[in-house]
C-alpha cells in the first residue's frame, strides 16, 4: 500500500430536480437553519439564480448557489457532505460560481459567512474573497455575526 494520496476527480454541473434528495441531505447535515425542500426547489426555476452540484464518482457530494442581483452575484449557500470535506469540493463549487459570474459579466460576488466558520472563511479567502464588513447578529438561530466578503471581478474605483 502506498502513502501517495489518490487523485480525486470532482465534476461540477448545473443542479437538476433529481438532485434535490441528495442536496437536501447535505443541507440538513451542514446547517442549523437548513432551507426547506420547497425553497430549494424554487431556486432551481429562476433565470437569475445559478445552482451547481459537485460530484465524485457520480455521487452528489456538495452544492452551491448564487443569485444574480443587478450587476452582482450573491452566493446564497455552499455545502459539502461532511464525509467529503478537505478534498477540494468547496473550491470546485466556488470556482464554478465565479466562472458563471464572469460569463454573466457581474462586477463581483459577495457572501456572508459566520464569524465562527473559520474553514469557510479560509476557503473563500483562497478563492480571492476579502472581508469588507461585518453584519451584527445576522444569524437568527444564535444571533451570531457574519463577515461580509467580496470578490471583485472588475477594479473598484475609490
Amino acid at each position: 500500500m502506498t502513502d501517495t494520496p489518490m487523485e480525486i476527480n470532482i465534476e461540477t454541473r448545473e443542479m437538476r430536480y433529481e438532485d434535490l434528495d441528495s442536496v437536501m441531505a447535505i443541507e440538513n447535515a451542514c446547517f442549523s437553519l437548513p432551507w426547506t425542500r420547497g425553497a430549494m426547489q424554487e431556486e432551481l426555476f429562476s433565470l437569475m439564480k445559478f445552482y451547481y452540484v459537485a460530484l465524485i464518482n457520480e455521487k452528489v457530494v456538495g452544492y452551491g448557489g448564487m443569485w444574480h442581483v443587478v450587476t452582482e452575484g450573491h452566493i446564497t449557500n455552499i455545502a459539502v457532505d461532511p464525509e467529503y470535506r478537505h478534498m477540494g469540493v468547496g473550491s470546485a463549487i466556488v470556482q464554478r460560481l465565479m466562472q458563471t459570474a464572469e460569463e454573466k459579466e457581474m462586477i463581483g460576488v459577495t457572501l456572508e459567512v459566520r464569524v465562527s466558520n473559520t474553514a469557510a472563511k479560509n476557503l473563500y479567502e483562497k478563492q480571492g474573497f476579502v472581508v469588507t464588513g461585518k453584519r451584527k447578529k445576522y444569524y437568527t438561530d444564535n444571533n451570531e455575526d457574519a463577515y461580509l466578503m467580496w470578490n471583485y471581478l472588475i477594479p473598484v474605483e475609490d
